[in-house]
C-alpha cells in the first residue's frame, strides 16, 4: 500500500503526511486552507479526482460535520473500488457508523482509527491507534497502521475505535483537572512548585498529565505551559472530545458525573477565549477563582 491520500492537514494531518512521505509513501496531501497547502510541497485543494490510484484514504478533520462533507462530495464519489478509508479523526460514534454503512454500500471497507500522541508522535510515527471496523479492514491496514504509530488496539466493530477515544479523553481530561487544581492548591499554600512537581512525579500522584501538562511555567521545560501554553493539545479540541464522551454517555445510560463536570468545565474555558490555548492553560482561570484568606 503505497498511494495514499491524506484529507486535512492541520495540526495532525500535516505531521503524519510529512511522517509517511519521510517512508516512501506517494502521499496526495489536502486541504482547503491556502497556508496548509503551503506547508507541504505538491499538496492540493481535496477534489474527488485526484483520489485517483489512491489504496488508502485518511482523514483528518475537526469534527463529524467536517469528515461526513468530505465524504459525502469527496470520498464516497471518488474511491477508488476496494480501496480502503480511514479515518483518523475523533468523531462522534453515530457519524462513524452511518459512514462505513455508506461506504459499504459501495463496496469500500472503512475503519475509524482516532489517534492520541499529539504532533510530535504523528511526525515521528509513534501514535497511538485505537480502531474500529471489520478484521478484514483492520488486517487489510496493518503495515499503514504501523507507520503511523507505534501502538494500535482493534476495538471491534465501526465505531469501537470511537468509543475508545472518547473514554480514553474522558480519563485524560479529569485526570488533568486534577492535576490543574493540585497545582492551584500547592501554590496558594505556598509550596516550592517546582519541589512539588518533583514529588509527584515519583509518588502515587504521577500521571501522563503531570509529566506532560504540568502547568506552572519553568517547572517542567518541554511542557506546553513552558512555551505560553502553546498548544500541543489546544483546549478547544479536549472541550470537544469530553462533549463527545458527555454524548456517548448519555447515549448508553451510563453515569460519567466527573466527565460531565470536565466537559462543562473545558468548555466554558474555551468559549472564554482560551480554546487556541493549550488544555494545561486552564490552570490560569483555576489560580484566577482563588479565593485568598
Amino acid at each position: 500500500m503505497k498511494k495514499v491520500a491524506i484529507v486535512g492537514l492541520g495540526v495532525m494531518g500535516r505531521p503524519m503526511a510529512n511522517n509517511l512521505i519521510a517512508k516512501s509513501y506517494n502521499v496526495v496531501a489536502m486541504d482547503l486552507s491556502a497556508r496548509a497547502l503551503s506547508q507541504i510541497p505538491g499538496a492540493i485543494a481535496p477534489s474527488a479526482e485526484a483520489l485517483e490510484g489512491a489504496e488508502a484514504i485518511i482523514t483528518m478533520l475537526p469534527e463529524g460535520k467536517d469528515v461526513q462533507s468530505v465524504y459525502e462530495k469527496i470520498v464516497l464519489p471518488g474511491a477508488p473500488a476496494h480501496s480502503l478509508l480511514i479515518d483518523c479523526s475523533t468523531i462522534d460514534i453515530e457519524t462513524t457508523e452511518d459512514l462505513a454503512a455508506r461506504a459499504a454500500e459501495r463496496g469500500l471497507d472503512m475503519l475509524d482509527a482516532p489517534v492520541s500522541g499529539g504532533p510530535e508522535a504523528a511526525g515521528q510515527g509513534t501514535l497511538s491507534l485505537m480502531v474500529g471496523g471489520s478484521p478484514e479492514a483492520y488486517a487489510r491496514a496493518g503495515t499503514l497502521l504501523d507507520d503511523m504509530g507505534a501502538k494500535r488496539s482493534y476495538f471491534g466493530p465501526s465505531g469501537s475505535g470511537q468509543a475508545a477515544k472518547v473514554c480514553h479523553n474522558m480519563i485524560v481530561g479529569i485526570t488533568a483537572l486534577g492535576v490543574m487544581e493540585g497545582f492551584a492548591l500547592a501554590d496558594s499554600l505556598g509550596l516550592d512548585l517546582t519541589q512539588f512537581f518533583q514529588l509527584c512525579s515519583g509518588a502515587a500522584a504521577q500521571s501522563w498529565a503531570l509529566e506532560n501538562r504540568c502547568p506552572i511555567p519553568g517547572v517542567a521545560p518541554a511542557t506546553p505551559a513552558s512555551n505560553n501554553y502553546a498548544p500541543g493539545f489546544a483546549a478547544s479540541l479536549m472541550a470537544k472530545d469530553l462533549r463527545l464522551a458527555k454524548a456517548a454517555a448519555k447515549a448508553s445510560g451510563q453515569s460519567t458525573p466527573f466527565g460531565t463536570q470536565a466537559a462543562d468545565r473545558f468548555t466554558e474555558f474555551s468559549d472564554a477565549g482560551g480554546g487556541h490555548l493549550d488544555f494545561s492553560a486552564i490552570y490560569t482561570s483555576l489560580r484566577e477563582q482563588t479565593e485568598r484568606p
